[in-house]
Order: structure tokens, then sequence, then C-alpha cells
């Protein structure tokens, strides 16, 4: 069963939901059993972080559509924000 991004807004008003972004770059960490993905976005100066259990192929130049939700976190003493993705696929 396939989640659309209304039936997400629907339950979590919060989420934010974009369309056809351009990926500038994207980066792929591990981090234990788990891959972290950071996606710098056309028109934003905030990292896009998600994680997978697999390498995922690169979307560097890609158009994708993403869910979201803007977070924070401190690191050493510095509130940094990022987008905690919730759902991304290719535009």
């Amino acid at each position: 069963m396939k989640t659309t991004p209304e039936k997400l807004l629907k339950k979590r008003p919060e989420l934010i939901h974009t369309d056809d972004c351009q990926v500038n770059s994207h980066v792929q960490r591990e981090e234990g059993d788990w891959i972290r993905h950071t996606l710098m976005i056309e028109g934003y100066e905030v990292p896009f972080v998600f994680k997978r259990q697999k390498q995922y192929q690169s979307l560097k130049g890609a158009r994708v559509n993403l869910s979201y939700y803007p977070e924070t976190k401190s690191v050493a003493g510095f509130e940094m924000e990022f987008m905690k993705v919730v759902r991304v696929r290719r535009a």
C-alpha cells in the first residue's frame, strides 16, 4: 500500500512537502548498521537527512519530491538546523 503526500500531510500537519527539487549534492556515510544520506537542495542552506539500511543510487543532479520535518540539533554548543526526510521520491 503506497502512501501519498496528501495522506501524510493530513495525518501530520507539521510535515512539509516539496515537489521537483534539484539535488546539488548527495553524501552517503555508514553509521553503524545504517547508511546516513545527506542531501543539499538548490535554494536551501540546510541539509536534508535520512537513513536507509542499504546504499542508495546517487541523487546528485536529480529532481526529487521530499516530505520532511524541520529539526534542530545542538553540536558543540551551536544550534544546527536540518531537515529530517521521511519520504523521498524521484520527480
